[in-house]
């Protein structure tokens, strides 16, 4: 599977109704750094109701700069949700949740560091 393939997908719930387009995807590092990377694997996928256009990175909630762009894409992508990789029943020309999927926040935890 090619990433750019997913993106832009209609994705619909276990009635086949459609809940927004796929617009950027999750991965998790996992375990120490190898060679080069450290291990990612797909998390989970981000659905928008309103748009097909990405968040542009302003889902992590210390990007606000330029103010206007970053309530610009706030507003855009309201309603938008997080649907784990486990949740996708299947990919053909859509993407199918499970039933029993949840909406979960897209915004990346804030960095403390």
């Amino acid at each position: 599977m090619i990433l750019s393939d997913l993106i832009h997908k209609k994705v619909l719930d276990a009635e086949g109704t459609v809940v927004g387009n796929l617009v950027d995807v999750r991965f998790v590092i996992d375990g120490a750094p190898g060679q080069l990377l450290a291990s990612a694997r797909l998390h989970g996928i981000i659905v928008s109701r309103g748009t097909a256009s990405t968040f542009l990175g302003y889902e992590r909630n210390s990007a606000n700069s330029p103010f206007i762009l970053a309530k610009f894409l706030e507003w855009r992508h309201r309603g938008s949700f997080l649907v784990r990789w486990r949740d996708i029943a299947m990919i053909d020309d859509a993407v199918h949740l499970r039933a029993s999927f949840q909406r979960l926040s897209p915004n990346l935890p804030q960095n403390r560091s």
